[in-house]
């Protein structure tokens, strides 16, 4: 069985309320849940975490090498600013899908520059919370 890991980063448990017209009326638990029954059918074992502080993810990213064949990550504001996030990712053999509800690369200057990107194996964003699910469908192929 495949073993996913996916990581939502700074803000996003406030889906649903933060910015609907950017990120849409879902939340992270409706997102969650679809997810889980997305793995179901895929035949993968999925695993979801959030937090708002960046060691928690760099944790995660370290403690995901021997425990998961994938991660697919949202780290939010950090993906333009966390160095410590992407040398977290290079550091780990598990192959890192990055994520984003919204396309960054339409959005304001500081959004469109990502620093964790460059480590990952590919980039989804802009399909609000189906970009989670076109990287399950992206692992399913690639595995």
């Amino acid at each position: 069985m495949t073993r996913v890991l996916i990581l939502h980063g700074p803000n996003l448990n406030r889906l649903g309320k933060r910015e609907p017209e950017v990120y849409g009326f879902e939340t992270l638990d409706k997102i969650n849940q679809r997810l889980q029954k997305i793995g179901d059918r895929l035949a993968f074992s999925v695993v979801t975490k959030q937090s708002n502080f960046e060691g928690e993810l760099i944790t995660a990213i370290h403690e995901a090498e021997g425990n998961f064949d994938y991660i697919i990550c949202n780290p939010g504001a950090y993906t333009h600013t966390s160095y410590a996030i992407r040398d977290a990712i290079a550091s780990v053999e598990v192959p890192v899908i990055e994520v984003h509800l919204s396309n960054i690369h339409a959005r304001e200057e500081f959004r469109k520059q990502s620093v964790t990107a460059p480590v990952c194996i590919g980039q989804i964003s802009g399909f609000g919370s189906y970009s989670y699910d076109l990287a399950l469908q992206a692992i399913r192929e690639l595995i």
